[in-house]
């Protein structure tokens, strides 16, 4: 079933260069639309709409926390 998912991804200071988002559209079949950002050189957050099956999105933000990424669900508007 393909979706669309609304998450917001923190990164600390060590993880803030890693270019997580590109990657998940290439390791995975989902596509990222950025909503908003703020990236710091020590710190940032950035919420995303991913689009894609359901299993696949589930697959690609499993991956993102194993790198050290938090991910927390955007719900409502």
């Amino acid at each position: 079933m393909t979706s669309s998912r609304r998450v917001r991804f923190t990164y600390d200071s060590e993880h803030v260069r890693q270019p997580v988002i590109y990657l998940v559209g290439h390791k995975f079949n989902v596509i990222t639309d950025i909503r908003m950002a703020d990236v710091e050189d020590d710190f940032g957050w950035v919420i995303l709409e991913l689009d894609g099956e359901d299993d696949e999105i589930d697959r690609a933000l499993q991956w993102v926390r194993e790198q050290g990424v938090r991910v927390d669900p955007i719900t409502g508007d």
